[in-house]
């Protein structure tokens, strides 16, 4: 148990979410900004990724909602997808549970680094058609191979995964960057969803916390989804990055030195 926050760091945490879920509307990856946020107040890691998947669902919910209503996402076409997902997303949670707290406190900085790190420097793909893949047999394969690994990730660690499934998206089905988001705004969900029913029954979640963060990061969602459909993605990656690098490095100086 940690003890009972103060205004101001619960105004942090408010404002931080609001912005991680515009962010992850917008670009993906708002748990660079949530979990460290959750990790510097004091939860041990099991609790802060637990807390994180509460509040993150109310966001990505948002945001998937907020696609489908623009015909961004065509749940029929995504259906091996979905199911590779959730399995994948079980599974890690479960892994989770029996990764030492120690170790989570070490390697998370590392990872969150990491996946900023390939955030800077990874090629942009560029498509420009609006229009859903084929569907063949390989693009199923396709769909189970994703699923499985980036639900697999989510349930271990989280951060950065719906850059990681618009980014992959765009470079194996060529679709353009608003179909690739809608796709990774609903498997986040799916992902999220699935993680944290397990996290709950392994009792790893402060609902306080999450549930205010969960507010928040809805509100941003909405906003930053709203955004993205009108203006793209590119003007918050600056944004995104500094902030994910200066909050990754504080942690990382808390947890080795």
């Amino acid at each position: 148990m940690i003890e009972l926050l103060d205004p101001t760091t619960i105004a942090v945490l408010a404002l931080v979410a609001f912005s991680a879920g515009f962010i992850d509307a917008v670009a993906g990856g708002g748990g660079m900004l949530t979990v460290p946020a959750l990790l510097s107040i004091g939860l041990p890691p099991h609790i802060a990724l637990g807390t994180n998947k509460l509040s993150a669902t109310f966001a990505s919910s948002t945001a998937a909602f907020t696609y489908y209503k623009k015909k961004l996402f065509s749940p029929a076409f995504w259906t091996q997808a979905f199911i590779a997902t959730l399995v994948g997303a079980i599974i890690g949670t479960l892994i989770v549970d029996y990764i030492s707290t120690e170790w989570l406190e070490k390697s998370l900085p590392l990872i969150i680094l990491a996946v900023a790190v390939y955030t800077i420097w990874h090629p942009q793909p560029k498509a420009d058609n609006h229009e859903l893949p084929k569907d063949d047999p390989k693009i199923k394969t396709k769909q189970w191979g994703q699923g499985l690994a980036l639900g697999f990730y989510d349930g271990v660690v989280g951060p950065g995964t719906g850059a990681f499934w618009t980014v992959s998206s765009m470079s194996l089905y060529k679709m353009n960057i608003l179909l690739s988001s809608g796709l990774a705004k609903a498997m986040n969900f799916t992902s999220n969803i699935a993680s944290l029913v397990t996290f709950i029954i392994l009792g790893h979640v402060n609902w306080a916390i999450g549930l205010t963060m969960g507010v928040c990061l809805m509100a941003g969602a909405f906003i930053g989804a709203h955004s993205a459909i009108r203006f793209g993605a590119k003007f918050i990656r600056p944004i995104f990055v500094t902030v994910v690098v200066v909050m990754a490095v504080k942690l990382a100086y808390s947890a080795w030195f």
